[in-house]
C-alpha cells in the first residue's frame, strides 16, 4: 500500500474466488482447478501482492457479486502512471492470478493452520460400536 494512490476505483480487482479451486468455472474460477488454490482469503491474496512488489489494498466491506458470502476483494495496479510495470515477470491479470495462487498454499497463516489438523486425524476413530440404520 503505497502513498500514492491515483484513480483507486480504476485499480484492477482480484476476488478470491477467482483462484478458489472448490470452484467451478461457473461459479466464478478464472484459472484451471489444477493451478488453483484451496479457499484463499483477501488477506492472503494481498500479503502475496506485497511479496511480488504489486501494489495492492485489501477490501473487506466488499464482497463478490455472484455469491455475497465470499467476503473481500483485493485491488491491485499492474502499471505505474508512465506505463511500466511494477513487476517485469507480471504483464497481465491472469498471470497475476496464477503466480498468487501458487503463493497462498505456502502462506504462512496458513502452514500453521493446517499442522494440527494433520496431527489430529492420526488418532484414528474414537467411536465404538456399529454403524448402520437405527432399526424402528
Amino acid at each position: 500500500m503505497n502513498g500514492e494512490t491515483p484513480n483507486f476505483k480504476k485499480w484492477n480487482i482480484l476476488y478470491p474466488v477467482y483462484i478458489n479451486s472448490k470452484k467451478t468455472i461457473a461459479e466464478g474460477r478464472r484459472i484451471c482447478a489444477a493451478k488453483a488454490c484451496e479457499n484463499p482469503t483477501a488477506v492472503e491474496i494481498g500479503d502475496c501482492c506485497s511479496h511480488l512488489k504489486v501494489p495492492f489494498a485489501i477490501e473487506l466491506d466488499k464482497a463478490y457479486p455472484r455469491d455475497f458470502m465470499q467476503v473481500g476483494r483485493v485491488r491491485f495496479m499492474l502499471k505505474k502512471s508512465d506505463g511500466s510495470l511494477y513487476n517485469p515477470a507480471i504483464s497481465s491479470k491472469k498471470q497475476l492470478m496464477l503466480y498468487v495462487a501458487e503463493l497462498v498454499p505456502r502462506h504462512p497463516g496458513r502452514v500453521k493452520k493446517q499442522e494440527p489438523v494433520l496431527s489430529t486425524s492420526n488418532a484414528g476413530p474414537s467411536k465404538s460400536g456399529k454403524g448402520g440404520r437405527k432399526k424402528r
